[in-house]
């Protein structure tokens, strides 16, 4: 056989090769394309007041999950126990609710929240769509009402509070933005000052933790680390996005009861 000949063969099995690869490429390409990305998705926000009450009590919060086309979303994969995650923090910072909707179908979810008062709050959704990436969906709304004195978002001097009857201590590694850092909770019990190790699993950990900037922009999910036992310590690790004022709240649960410690550092 000629060296030509060889030649034309060796290059026809090679162009086959490689067109043989197109096949699952495209097919790559095209799972890719059907996979619902955040920037696909809009959320839909409605508030409805309970008209018999003057206050902001009683307020129906109706979330419609969309794509951007106007194409239906309506299969939602479990995370951490629920379908969607729903916090719900005042503008001042000084009011906070993690909540969960009930889900009613074709992408909307519902739920009554009693707002304390009028004013703007920040809505933040945490779900993952079928087939899609997990994200988050945030908004600012406007509950009718009479509004509030603003309370300043301060540093605290002190990282320990006490919430339901537990003394939560916060210990922080050295605060840096874009850090990886160590956030270690030290629950006690109020009356008897003894340590606490009867925690419960909260949504499928030993606590969750929700991290706002002063002025709700930013905002941070934070799950603890894996294999903690019931207490007394909880560890979670987060890095904050930028130097500011920022809000915490750790949420833990004993005797089938959730509580929540808040604090507020400055990140240089």
């Amino acid at each position: 056989m000629s060296k030509r000949i060889l030649f034309l063969l060796l290059l026809t099995m090679l162009l086959s090769a490689c067109g043989s690869n197109s096949s699952w490429e495209d097919e790559a390409v095209s799972e890719v394309s059907d996979r619902i990305l955040a920037d696909d998705v809009e959320a839909v926000w409605t508030l409805e007041r309970n008209q018999a009450s003057a206050a902001a009590a009683g307020t129906m919060i109706r979330l419609e999950i969309k794509k951007k086309d106007g194409g239906p979303i309506d299969a939602f994969d479990i995370n951490h126990e629920k379908l969607l995650h729903l916090i719900v923090v005042s503008k001042d910072l000084s009011y906070f609710n993690h909540i969960h909707p009930e889900y009613k179908g074709n992408g909307v979810f519902e739920i009554v929240n009693d707002f304390p008062a009028g004013g703007e709050y920040r809505m933040i959704a945490d779900f993952t769509p079928t087939g899609g990436d997990p994200m988050t969906k945030m908004a600012w709304v406007r509950v009718e009402g009479e509004q509030a004195k603003p309370v300043p978002v301060v540093p605290d001097e002190t990282l320990e509070k006490t919430a339901d009857g537990n003394r939560v201590k916060l210990a922080i590694d050295p605060l840096a933005s874009k850090k990886e850092l160590t956030l270690k909770f030290t629950i006690a019990d109020e009356k008897t000052g003894k340590p606490v190790t009867d925690l419960e699993p909260y949504l499928g950990a030993i606590g969750h933790v929700v991290i706002l900037t002063e002025d709700g922009e930013r905002y941070l999910h934070v799950h603890a680390d894996e294999g903690q036992g019931t207490g007394p310590e909880a560890v979670f690790e987060t890095a904050f996005p930028k130097s500011g004022i920022y809000k915490i709240w750790g949420q833990f649960q004993r005797e089938n009861k959730v509580f929540t410690a808040s604090y507020v550092v400055r990140v240089p």
